[in-house]
Protein backbone atom coordinates (compact mmCIF):
# COMPACT_ATOMS: atom_id res chain seq x y z
CA UNK A 1 0.00 0.00 0.00
CA UNK A 2 3.08 2.35 1.00
CA UNK A 3 4.24 1.74 -2.51
CA UNK A 4 0.96 2.30 -3.94
CA UNK A 5 0.76 5.76 -2.06
CA UNK A 6 4.10 6.79 -3.64
CA UNK A 7 3.25 5.88 -6.90
CA UNK A 8 0.13 8.08 -7.27
CA UNK A 9 2.10 10.59 -5.46
CA UNK A 10 4.97 10.46 -7.88
CA UNK A 11 2.05 10.54 -10.59
CA UNK A 12 1.05 13.61 -8.91
CA UNK A 13 4.29 15.00 -9.26
CA UNK A 14 4.37 14.45 -13.08
CA UNK A 15 1.73 16.02 -13.77
CA UNK A 16 1.89 19.11 -11.93
CA UNK A 17 5.40 19.75 -13.45
CA UNK A 18 3.86 19.18 -16.63
CA UNK A 19 1.43 21.56 -16.21
CA UNK A 20 4.31 24.08 -14.54
CA UNK A 21 6.23 23.83 -18.19
CA UNK A 22 3.37 24.02 -20.68
CA UNK A 23 1.03 27.15 -18.78
CA UNK A 24 5.09 28.80 -17.54
CA UNK A 25 4.25 32.44 -18.69
CA UNK A 26 6.43 34.12 -21.43
CA UNK A 27 7.16 37.62 -21.49
CA UNK A 28 4.11 39.11 -20.41
CA UNK A 29 4.15 42.98 -21.23
CA UNK A 30 0.85 43.91 -20.02
CA UNK A 31 -0.81 47.26 -19.87
CA UNK A 32 -2.75 46.51 -17.01
CA UNK A 33 -0.91 48.92 -14.09
CA UNK A 34 -0.97 51.87 -16.53
CA UNK A 35 -2.58 54.66 -14.55
CA UNK A 36 -2.72 52.78 -11.37
CA UNK A 37 1.08 52.03 -10.53
CA UNK A 38 3.03 55.56 -10.14
CA UNK A 39 7.20 55.71 -9.97
CA UNK A 40 7.64 57.63 -6.40
CA UNK A 41 10.53 57.87 -4.24
CA UNK A 42 10.65 58.17 -0.65
CA UNK A 43 10.64 61.54 1.43
CA UNK A 44 10.53 62.51 4.88
CA UNK A 45 8.18 65.52 5.98
CA UNK A 46 9.70 68.20 8.53
CA UNK A 47 7.09 70.74 8.86
CA UNK A 48 3.39 71.01 8.34
CA UNK A 49 1.27 74.42 8.00
CA UNK A 50 -1.00 76.41 6.30
CA UNK A 51 -0.68 78.11 3.27
CA UNK A 52 -1.93 79.61 0.13
CA UNK A 53 -3.39 77.07 -2.59
CA UNK A 54 -1.23 76.64 -5.96
CA UNK A 55 -3.24 78.15 -8.53
CA UNK A 56 -6.34 79.39 -6.52
CA UNK A 57 -5.02 82.66 -5.24
CA UNK A 58 -6.45 83.54 -1.87
CA UNK A 59 -7.37 80.21 -0.60
CA UNK A 60 -5.87 78.71 2.26
CA UNK A 61 -4.18 75.45 1.93
CA UNK A 62 -2.51 72.58 4.12
CA UNK A 63 1.45 72.42 2.87
CA UNK A 64 3.74 70.04 4.01
CA UNK A 65 7.69 70.57 3.52
CA UNK A 66 9.39 67.52 2.86
CA UNK A 67 13.16 65.88 1.39
CA UNK A 68 13.51 63.76 -1.00
CA UNK A 69 15.22 60.32 0.05
CA UNK A 70 15.64 58.45 -2.97
CA UNK A 71 15.76 58.73 -6.45
CA UNK A 72 17.32 61.37 -8.58
CA UNK A 73 16.74 64.48 -6.53
CA UNK A 74 17.59 62.96 -3.10
CA UNK A 75 18.05 65.02 -0.99
CA UNK A 76 15.74 68.09 -2.54
CA UNK A 77 13.61 70.14 -0.87
CA UNK A 78 9.91 70.53 -1.80
CA UNK A 79 6.50 71.65 -0.73
CA UNK A 80 3.29 69.14 -1.26
CA UNK A 81 -0.24 70.39 -0.94
CA UNK A 82 -1.59 68.26 1.20
CA UNK A 83 -5.92 69.11 1.23
CA UNK A 84 -6.12 68.49 -2.86
CA UNK A 85 -9.05 66.66 -4.38
CA UNK A 86 -10.94 66.34 -1.83
CA UNK A 87 -8.29 64.26 0.17
CA UNK A 88 -7.23 65.34 3.53
CA UNK A 89 -4.40 63.40 4.95
CA UNK A 90 -3.23 63.16 8.33
CA UNK A 91 0.52 64.05 7.78
CA UNK A 92 2.92 64.77 10.42
CA UNK A 93 6.21 66.30 11.36
CA UNK A 94 8.52 63.12 10.98
CA UNK A 95 5.96 61.02 8.78
CA UNK A 96 8.00 59.05 6.00
CA UNK A 97 6.02 59.25 2.85
CA UNK A 98 6.07 58.69 -0.75
CA UNK A 99 5.64 61.44 -3.71
CA UNK A 100 5.25 61.14 -7.34
CA UNK A 101 6.86 63.87 -9.59
CA UNK A 102 4.09 66.04 -11.20
CA UNK A 103 3.33 65.83 -15.16
CA UNK A 104 4.50 69.41 -16.67
CA UNK A 105 1.39 71.53 -18.10
CA UNK A 106 1.90 71.71 -21.87
CA UNK A 107 3.22 74.45 -22.94
CA UNK A 108 0.99 77.68 -24.01
CA UNK A 109 -1.97 76.29 -21.36
CA UNK A 110 -3.19 78.49 -18.31
CA UNK A 111 -2.11 75.45 -16.04
CA UNK A 112 -0.29 76.04 -13.09
CA UNK A 113 2.78 73.80 -12.71
CA UNK A 114 2.48 73.86 -8.42
CA UNK A 115 5.08 72.70 -6.78
CA UNK A 116 6.58 69.65 -8.78
CA UNK A 117 5.66 66.70 -6.43
CA UNK A 118 2.40 65.30 -5.83
CA UNK A 119 1.60 63.02 -2.26
CA UNK A 120 1.30 59.60 -3.54
CA UNK A 121 1.64 58.00 -0.27
CA UNK A 122 2.51 56.93 3.25
CA UNK A 123 5.38 54.72 3.42
CA UNK A 124 4.33 51.48 4.97
CA UNK A 125 7.15 48.88 4.15
CA UNK A 126 9.60 49.68 7.26
CA UNK A 127 6.88 48.96 10.11
CA UNK A 128 5.49 45.81 7.99
CA UNK A 129 9.45 44.45 7.82
CA UNK A 130 9.16 44.73 11.75
CA UNK A 131 6.05 42.78 11.96
CA UNK A 132 7.64 40.56 9.43
CA UNK A 133 10.65 40.22 11.45
CA UNK A 134 8.49 39.92 14.98
CA UNK A 135 6.03 36.69 13.33
CA UNK A 136 9.46 34.94 12.29
CA UNK A 137 10.63 35.55 15.37
CA UNK A 138 7.51 34.15 17.27
CA UNK A 139 7.49 31.44 14.55
CA UNK A 140 10.64 30.26 15.43
CA UNK A 141 10.76 30.29 19.23
CA UNK A 142 7.24 28.39 19.26
CA UNK A 143 8.02 25.86 16.66
CA UNK A 144 11.68 25.93 16.46
CA UNK A 145 13.01 23.75 13.62
CA UNK A 146 9.40 22.73 11.58
CA UNK A 147 8.93 26.52 12.43
CA UNK A 148 11.89 27.11 10.17
CA UNK A 149 10.72 24.73 7.43
CA UNK A 150 7.55 26.21 7.31
CA UNK A 151 9.09 29.84 6.67
CA UNK A 152 11.21 27.82 3.70
CA UNK A 153 7.70 26.27 2.43
CA UNK A 154 5.73 30.26 2.76
CA UNK A 155 8.35 31.42 0.70
CA UNK A 156 8.14 28.82 -1.93
CA UNK A 157 4.28 29.46 -1.66
CA UNK A 158 4.99 32.93 -2.34
CA UNK A 159 7.23 32.25 -5.12
CA UNK A 160 5.14 30.00 -7.14
CA UNK A 161 2.03 32.41 -6.72
CA UNK A 162 4.35 35.74 -7.80
CA UNK A 163 6.73 33.86 -10.48
CA UNK A 164 3.96 31.36 -11.93
CA UNK A 165 0.31 32.20 -11.11
CA UNK A 166 0.08 35.35 -11.28
CA UNK A 167 2.43 36.00 -14.61
CA UNK A 168 0.67 33.08 -16.24
CA UNK A 169 -3.10 34.71 -16.02
CA UNK A 170 -1.82 37.93 -16.91
CA UNK A 171 0.50 35.90 -20.13
CA UNK A 172 -3.60 34.84 -20.81
CA UNK A 173 -3.62 31.15 -19.84
CA UNK A 174 -6.40 29.74 -17.95
CA UNK A 175 -6.63 31.09 -14.44
CA UNK A 176 -8.67 28.00 -13.16
CA UNK A 177 -5.78 25.66 -15.01
CA UNK A 178 -2.90 27.94 -13.40
CA UNK A 179 -4.64 28.08 -10.16
CA UNK A 180 -5.39 24.11 -9.86
CA UNK A 181 -1.37 23.59 -11.09
CA UNK A 182 -0.19 26.21 -8.97
CA UNK A 183 -2.00 25.44 -5.93
CA UNK A 184 -0.35 21.26 -6.43
CA UNK A 185 2.92 22.69 -6.34
CA UNK A 186 2.46 24.40 -3.54
CA UNK A 187 1.18 21.07 -2.06
CA UNK A 188 4.01 19.03 -2.94
CA UNK A 189 6.61 21.02 -1.94
CA UNK A 190 5.42 22.50 1.51
CA UNK A 191 3.74 19.57 3.09
CA UNK A 192 7.33 17.04 2.03
CA UNK A 193 9.23 20.47 3.66
CA UNK A 194 7.17 21.25 6.41
CA UNK A 195 6.59 17.83 7.47
CA UNK A 196 9.10 15.03 6.42
CA UNK A 197 8.89 12.29 3.75
CA UNK A 198 6.65 9.33 4.55
CA UNK A 199 3.14 7.95 4.99
CA UNK A 200 1.85 10.78 7.12
CA UNK A 201 3.02 13.43 4.02
CA UNK A 202 1.41 10.93 1.46
CA UNK A 203 -1.50 10.53 2.92
CA UNK A 204 -1.82 14.20 2.91
CA UNK A 205 -0.51 15.36 -0.10
CA UNK A 206 -3.46 12.95 -1.80
CA UNK A 207 -6.05 14.10 0.30
CA UNK A 208 -5.45 17.87 -0.32
CA UNK A 209 -5.11 16.98 -4.08
CA UNK A 210 -8.25 15.32 -4.18
CA UNK A 211 -9.81 18.10 -2.39
CA UNK A 212 -8.44 20.62 -4.61
CA UNK A 213 -10.03 19.30 -7.43
CA UNK A 214 -13.16 18.79 -5.77
CA UNK A 215 -13.27 22.53 -5.08
CA UNK A 216 -12.07 23.48 -8.46
CA UNK A 217 -15.26 21.58 -9.55
CA UNK A 218 -17.41 22.98 -7.22
CA UNK A 219 -16.60 26.27 -8.19
CA UNK A 220 -17.12 25.95 -12.08
CA UNK A 221 -20.18 24.77 -11.19
CA UNK A 222 -21.77 27.24 -8.95
CA UNK A 223 -20.19 29.88 -10.49
CA UNK A 224 -22.19 29.13 -13.64
CA UNK A 225 -25.50 28.20 -11.94
CA UNK A 226 -25.65 31.63 -10.04
CA UNK A 227 -24.10 33.27 -12.99
CA UNK A 228 -20.90 34.95 -11.18
CA UNK A 229 -19.47 37.05 -13.85
CA UNK A 230 -16.33 38.71 -11.73
CA UNK A 231 -17.68 42.41 -13.46
CA UNK A 232 -18.54 43.60 -9.80
CA UNK A 233 -14.92 44.12 -8.22
CA UNK A 234 -12.76 47.72 -8.54
CA UNK A 235 -10.03 45.52 -10.24
CA UNK A 236 -12.40 44.18 -12.60
CA UNK A 237 -12.71 47.46 -13.83
CA UNK A 238 -8.65 48.52 -13.89
CA UNK A 239 -8.16 45.38 -15.84
CA UNK A 240 -10.78 46.12 -18.86
CA UNK A 241 -9.07 49.32 -18.90
CA UNK A 242 -6.07 48.02 -19.59
CA UNK A 243 -7.05 45.64 -22.06
CA UNK A 244 -5.86 42.90 -20.31
CA UNK A 245 -6.43 38.78 -22.03
CA UNK A 246 -7.85 38.10 -18.59
CA UNK A 247 -11.21 35.77 -18.06
CA UNK A 248 -12.68 37.56 -15.14
CA UNK A 249 -14.66 34.72 -14.14
CA UNK A 250 -11.91 32.55 -14.38
CA UNK A 251 -9.96 34.88 -12.06
CA UNK A 252 -12.68 34.45 -9.58
CA UNK A 253 -12.74 30.72 -9.76
CA UNK A 254 -8.99 31.03 -9.26
CA UNK A 255 -9.21 33.25 -6.02
CA UNK A 256 -11.75 30.39 -4.47
CA UNK A 257 -9.04 27.50 -5.49
CA UNK A 258 -6.12 29.51 -3.81
CA UNK A 259 -8.13 30.78 -0.82
CA UNK A 260 -9.56 26.71 0.25
CA UNK A 261 -5.37 25.89 -0.58
CA UNK A 262 -4.69 28.15 2.78
CA UNK A 263 -6.01 25.66 5.15
CA UNK A 264 -5.66 22.46 3.51
CA UNK A 265 -2.42 21.65 4.78
CA UNK A 266 -3.67 22.21 8.17
CA UNK A 267 -6.34 20.13 8.19
CA UNK A 268 -4.90 16.94 5.77
CA UNK A 269 -1.58 16.77 7.87
CA UNK A 270 -3.73 16.73 11.10
CA UNK A 271 -5.42 14.18 10.08
CA UNK A 272 -3.48 12.30 8.84
CA UNK A 273 -0.80 12.21 11.83
CA UNK A 274 -4.23 11.67 13.90
CA UNK A 275 -4.65 8.27 12.48
CA UNK A 276 -0.46 7.01 12.50
CA UNK A 277 -0.40 8.43 16.41
CA UNK A 278 -3.85 6.16 16.84
CA UNK A 279 -2.14 3.34 14.75
CA UNK A 280 1.15 3.22 16.79
CA UNK A 281 -0.21 3.59 20.21
CA UNK A 282 -2.93 0.56 19.31
CA UNK A 283 -1.63 -1.36 16.35
CA UNK A 284 -4.46 -3.85 17.08
CA UNK A 285 -6.90 -1.34 15.75
CA UNK A 286 -8.67 -1.99 12.30
CA UNK A 287 -9.82 0.27 9.71
CA UNK A 288 -13.18 0.78 10.28
CA UNK A 289 -12.41 1.52 14.38
CA UNK A 290 -8.86 3.83 13.56
CA UNK A 291 -11.11 5.43 10.95
CA UNK A 292 -13.90 6.60 13.25
CA UNK A 293 -11.61 7.67 16.20
CA UNK A 294 -9.46 9.78 13.78
CA UNK A 295 -12.83 11.44 12.64
CA UNK A 296 -14.02 12.49 15.59
CA UNK A 297 -10.89 14.50 15.90
CA UNK A 298 -11.45 15.58 12.48
CA UNK A 299 -14.93 16.79 13.16
CA UNK A 300 -13.71 18.78 15.84
CA UNK A 301 -10.94 20.43 14.09
CA UNK A 302 -13.44 21.00 10.87
CA UNK A 303 -16.12 23.17 13.26
CA UNK A 304 -13.24 25.22 13.92
CA UNK A 305 -11.78 25.67 11.05
CA UNK A 306 -14.32 26.33 8.78
CA UNK A 307 -16.00 29.41 11.51
CA UNK A 308 -12.43 30.89 10.82
CA UNK A 309 -12.90 30.57 7.17
CA UNK A 310 -16.28 31.96 6.76
CA UNK A 311 -15.27 34.87 9.23
CA UNK A 312 -12.65 35.66 7.23
CA UNK A 313 -14.02 36.35 4.59
CA UNK A 314 -16.86 38.58 6.66
CA UNK A 315 -14.24 40.90 7.66
CA UNK A 316 -12.85 41.14 4.44
CA UNK A 317 -16.40 41.82 3.20
CA UNK A 318 -17.04 43.91 6.29
CA UNK A 319 -16.65 47.68 4.36
CA UNK A 320 -19.66 46.16 1.71
CA UNK A 321 -21.78 45.21 4.60
CA UNK A 322 -21.30 48.15 6.62
CA UNK A 323 -22.80 50.26 2.95
CA UNK A 324 -25.73 47.96 2.09
CA UNK A 325 -26.82 48.10 6.47
CA UNK A 326 -26.34 51.92 6.18
CA UNK A 327 -28.42 51.39 2.71
CA UNK A 328 -31.11 49.64 4.94
CA UNK A 329 -30.52 47.35 1.94
CA UNK A 330 -32.47 43.68 2.81
CA UNK A 331 -30.76 40.57 3.44
CA UNK A 332 -31.93 38.72 0.60
CA UNK A 333 -31.53 41.74 -1.62
CA UNK A 334 -28.16 42.42 -0.74
CA UNK A 335 -26.86 38.63 -0.85
CA UNK A 336 -27.94 38.50 -4.47
CA UNK A 337 -25.75 41.00 -5.63
CA UNK A 338 -22.93 40.12 -6.97
CA UNK A 339 -20.29 41.56 -4.80
CA UNK A 340 -21.91 39.59 -2.06
CA UNK A 341 -22.55 36.70 -3.53
CA UNK A 342 -19.23 35.88 -5.02
CA UNK A 343 -18.10 35.66 -1.16
CA UNK A 344 -20.81 33.98 -0.45
CA UNK A 345 -19.90 31.10 -2.91
CA UNK A 346 -16.41 31.23 -2.31
CA UNK A 347 -16.53 30.67 1.71
CA UNK A 348 -19.58 28.00 0.70
CA UNK A 349 -17.22 26.54 -1.70
CA UNK A 350 -13.57 26.28 -0.19
CA UNK A 351 -15.62 24.45 3.19
CA UNK A 352 -17.35 22.03 1.27
CA UNK A 353 -13.94 20.87 -0.03
CA UNK A 354 -12.29 21.53 3.35
CA UNK A 355 -14.99 19.44 4.70
CA UNK A 356 -14.78 16.66 2.44
CA UNK A 357 -10.81 16.55 2.78
CA UNK A 358 -11.43 15.30 6.17
CA UNK A 359 -12.86 11.60 5.51
CA UNK A 360 -11.02 11.36 2.07
CA UNK A 361 -7.37 11.85 4.21
CA UNK A 362 -8.66 9.80 7.22
CA UNK A 363 -9.60 7.14 4.84
CA UNK A 364 -5.89 7.30 3.15
CA UNK A 365 -4.18 7.40 5.81
CA UNK A 366 -5.98 4.51 7.41
CA UNK A 367 -5.89 2.17 4.94
CA UNK A 368 -2.05 3.09 4.73
CA UNK A 369 -1.89 2.45 8.57
CA UNK A 370 -3.49 -1.00 9.00
CA UNK A 371 -1.53 -2.54 5.99
CA UNK A 372 1.86 -1.53 7.20
CA UNK A 373 3.83 -2.19 10.17
CA UNK A 374 3.77 0.71 12.48
CA UNK A 375 7.60 1.32 12.88
CA UNK A 376 7.68 2.00 9.26
CA UNK A 377 4.82 4.84 9.50
CA UNK A 378 7.32 7.07 10.95
CA UNK A 379 8.16 10.20 8.37
CA UNK A 380 11.77 10.56 7.48
CA UNK A 381 13.12 13.42 9.27
CA UNK A 382 10.18 14.05 11.54
CA UNK A 383 9.58 11.30 13.79
CA UNK A 384 7.16 12.99 15.89
CA UNK A 385 3.10 13.60 15.20
CA UNK A 386 2.29 17.37 14.35
CA UNK A 387 0.26 18.40 17.18
CA UNK A 388 -2.29 21.68 17.48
Amino acid sequence: MLRLFTLAAVALTVATVAGLILLWPGHVDSQVAQGVAVESESATVHKVEEGLCVGFSGQQCLLATATIESGPEKGKRIKLQLDAGGFDPDVDPGDKIRVAKAPEPPPGSEAVAGTGYTLQDFERREPMLILAGLFVLVVLAFARWRGALSLVGLAISLVIVLLFVVPAILDGKSALLVAVVGSMAVVLTTIPLAHGIGAKSLAALLGSAASLILTALLAVVFTNLAHLTGFSSEEAIFLQIGNADVSLQGLLLAGMVIGALGVLDDVTISQASTVLALRRANPALPFRRLFGLALDVGRDHVSATVNTLVLAYVGAALPILLIFSAADLGVADATNLEVVAKEIVATLVGSIGLICAVPVTTALAALLAVREDPGSLEDYGHAHAHSH
